[in-house]
């Protein structure tokens, strides 16, 4: 007898989609890439008891950091990390740099400044996040950190 493969409906294949991504693991996902990710077994953890976490690890020049707020969907995940400590030669210079940066090579990061430092930050919500996005994210941080923290620091490091 043959067997034919069923076919979903629109909102059949919705409704899957939603059920695969709610009952993810977003901590269990998130070890699993700084585990690729770390270097020099630097990777730590921090949770609190109200169900945040904080990870810190070490990619090339760079210190990244990973924040989890908790596990609904309206918590979120921001990934940062330092490039550049402020105040910098020539700010003006740097901040027109840092904007044309922004539009042409930071996909979903972008650079900004947190209490007079330069960082690559990326956040967004945990709702319908998947593995490949948290992956994403917190390689694309890593990434642009580790490939313009030297640069940033030689040509606008401290004034």
């Amino acid at each position: 007898m043959t067997s034919y493969p069923e076919t979903l409906t629109p909102n059949e294949l919705v409704d899957e989609i939603i059920a695969e991504t709610t009952g993810l693991n977003h901590i269990e996902v998130i070890e699993n890439v700084i585990g690729t990710l770390e270097q020099n077994n630097s990777a730590m953890v921090r949770h609190t008891p109200g169900g945040a976490y904080l990870w810190k690890f070490q990619y090339g020049s760079v210190e990244v950091f990973v924040q989890l707020t908790g596990s609904t969907d309206e918590d979120t995940i921001t990934v940062w990390s330092v490039v550049l400590n402020l105040p910098a030669k020539d700010e003006p210079k740097l901040m027109r740099y840092l904007l044309e940066l922004n539009c042409t090579s930071t996909f979903e990061a972008r650079f900004g400044i947190i209490e007079n430092q330069v960082v690559v930050i990326s956040s967004r919500t945990l709702a319908e996040l998947s593995p490949g996005e948290v992956s994403r994210i917190i390689t694309i941080v890593a990434t642009i950190a580790d490939d313009n923290d030297e640069a940033l620091v030689a040509e606008y490091g401290a004034a």
